[in-house]
């Protein structure tokens, strides 16, 4: 739960003082409109390297250096004083964050029973929402509070990170006691386990793969421009904050419950149809009354980004054994995380090129609409093994 809380602030927590943030480096607008791409990039990028580093050196070693790499990456980012220097510790944060992406379905199934799967992946998605709100939320307040200082309202996330450190370096500590590299390293898969290849050819592995990255796409389009879209229907800053941290606020409880049902679920198609569903009614809403229902639209979209640790529960479920789920979630999250990487930057193409918010909506509605048929497909009672 405490890795999970932090493997989001740093993105989260970057838009409300994003203009400050230009004011003072100098940056320039397009530096800052990829910056709400580059966190999908670096996840697929270094999310690959995560199967191989936990191989060669055991998944909790690798989560501790990803959290140290986290917590350094975003203490220099708040001392950053210059834009290249912000951009390589953010880049730094990031594939700390990758790596754990990646290895958290893998120490669920390595620690935990299949009937306590569900349970676990709840309270880690739950933390990991808590985390995205609380960045959202108060990242203005604390650097409010510190004289508008933006660097103090950043750096405070870096303290939160260091602290997850601690528990993990105790395992690890454990783990080597007994003569294990930070934790029993996954077995090298045989021919017919999830071995890169056989992923790429397996109809599953693709369509979660799919899956991952149109709800990707879905939730970074949502952290980096659903609140423009709130201030530009006359809604003020200080409220589009709240609605954002509403948003990602749902998946608190909510992802708790859902994993738990997911596994339940011998078919979890109509789950990831329900919350397609809720998506394209908060995409119609903005549509059509993108401010009078504003707090109803936060909602809908909040429930709809639920199909996140859906995803993660998915991942877990469609492979039989723990070196399987390794190379199942870097493939899927990897590969989902740079499919994901054109759409927010598509998103601010149309608006700027059509002067509003409909063709983009109209973009995510299609998107959404893909989203349900792969996530039906991937939802389906079957193993990447068994494709093989």
């Amino acid at each position: 739960m405490l890795a999970a809380f932090n493997l989001r602030p740093a993105i989260s927590g970057l838009g409300p003082v994003l203009a400050e943030i230009r004011a003072d480096l100098g940056m320039s607008g397009t530096v800052a409109g990829l910056l709400t791409s580059v966190p999908a990039l670096c996840f697929g990028l270094f999310g690959i390297a995560a199967p191989r580093l936990a191989a060669r050196f055991g998944p909790v070693a690798v989560v501790v250096a990803g959290l140290t790499a986290v917590a350094t990456g975003l203490a220099l980012r708040s001392l950053s004083g210059s834009t290249p220097l912000f951009v390589a510790t953010t880049a730094l944060a990031l594939a700390g964050i990758a790596v754990g992406n990646v290895l958290m379905p893998v120490l669920v199934k390595r620690y935990f029973s299949d009937d306590r799967a569900g349970p676990v992946t709840g309270l880690y998605a739950t933390a990991f929402a808590l985390g995205t709100a609380g960045a959202a939320a108060l990242t203005i307040p604390v650097t409010d509070a510190a004289g508008d200082n933006w660097r103090v309202g950043l750096g405070v996330w870096a303290a939160a990170a260091a602290v997850a450190v601690l528990p993990w370096l105790a395992v690890l500590r454990r783990d080597r006691a007994r003569d294990l590299p930070g934790g029993p390293a996954p077995a090298r898969p045989g021919p017919d386990a999830a071995a890169p290849r056989a992923l790429v050819r397996s109809h599953t592995a693709r369509a979660l793969a799919l899956f991952f990255g149109l709800q990707a796409t879905a939730a970074y389009v949502t952290l980096g421009w659903v609140p423009q879209m709130f201030r530009d229907a006359g809604v003020s800053a200080g409220t589009a904050g709240l609605l954002l941290a509403v948003i990602m606020g749902v998946g608190a409880p909510l992802g708790f419950v859902l994993p738990r049902l997911a596994t339940r679920l011998r078919h979890q198609g109509p789950l990831v149809a329900f919350l397609g569903v809720c998506g394209l009614a908060g995409y119609a809403g903005l549509w059509l009354a993108p401010g009078a229902g504003a707090w109803a639209w936060a909602v809908l979209l909040g429930v709809s980004n639920c199909a996140f640790p859906v995803a993660l529960t998915l991942i877990g479920l469609r492979a039989r054994t723990a070196p399987g789920v390794v190379r199942l979630s870097a493939f899927a999250q990897s590969t989902g995380y740079l499919l994901c990487v054109p759409g927010p930057l598509l998103v601010g193409t149309l608006n700027e090129a059509t002067g509003g918010w409909r063709a983009p909506l109209a973009l995510m509605a299609a998107l959404m609409v893909a989203q349900i048929a792969a996530g039906v497909h991937a939802g389906r009672d079957r193993c990447v093994e068994d494709d093989a």
